[in-house]
C-alpha cells in the first residue's frame, strides 16, 4: 500500500470523482486539493504533472519516491496503489 496518495480535483472533473471511486472501492484513503477552492495551488500541479489537466493523483510510496498519474488511467493507478 502507499504511505499517502494526493489527487488535484476540481468540481466538475468526472474522472476526478471517478479516481476517487476506485481509489474508495480499494480502500486507499487520500488527501484531496480542490483547485476550485485552492487555486494557489494549480502550479503544484502543473510542476508536477506537466500538465493543465485533472485529475493529478500522486502516489506517494513508503521509501518517499512519488508517481504522478494524470487522468483516470487505471492501468497506471492500479499497480501504483498495490
Amino acid at each position: 500500500m502507499p504511505k499517502q496518495v494526493t489527487i488535484f480535483t476540481t468540481n466538475t472533473c468526472g474522472y476526478c470523482q471517478m479516481v476517487k471511486k476506485y481509489l474508495g472501492t480499494k480502500g486507499v484513503n487520500y488527501d484531496e486539493i480542490n483547485l476550485d477552492q485552492e487555486p494557489s495551488r494549480q502550479q503544484e500541479a502543473l510542476q508536477l504533472s506537466g500538465s493543465l489537466t485533472v485529475p493529478v493523483t500522486v502516489v506517494t510510496r513508503s521509501d518517499d519516491t512519488k508517481e504522478v498519474i494524470v487522468g483516470y488511467n487505471l492501468a497506471k493507478l492500479a499497480p501504483a496503489i498495490s
